[in-house]
């Protein structure tokens, strides 16, 4: 079985999510980078990791869901994909770009690390 690490970058995705108030009022564009580790154990779509699958999954926490912070955000998206099959490490990077222009710096984002050896 081969072990790579597999990069999406760039999941787009609106939402109510923010900890000021009147920011879950309009949705709010957020973007997600993802660090996986993954197995395959053929040189077939069907032994590795899904790109659809984990790209819906990542929308679907987005859309769905409602968080105060990135933070909190990112350790869900990053617990949700590490369910998925054949993932065994995930790093996921929210990017809250409206934060950043209202701040008057380049950008805002957080980034949570969980493995199958995590509670």
């Amino acid at each position: 079985m081969t072990s790579a690490r597999l990069f999406l970058s760039g999941i787009r995705a609106s939402g109510h999510h923010g900890a000021r108030p009147g920011e879950k009022d309009e949705p709010q564009e957020l973007v997600v980078d993802l660090d996986l580790d993954v197995e395959a154990a053929t040189d077939t779509i069907d032994a590795t990791a899904d790109y659809r699958g984990i790209t819906d999954l990542v929308r679907t926490v987005i859309e769905q869901r409602s968080f105060d912070l990135i933070e909190t955000m990112a350790d869900a998206i990053a617990r949700e994909v590490l369910g998925l099959p054949h993932i065994s490490r995930v790093t996921a990077v929210v990017h809250k770009p409206n934060a950043a222009r209202r701040l008057e710096i380049d950008g805002t984002a957080a980034a949570v690390t969980v493995g199958r050896s995590d509670d």
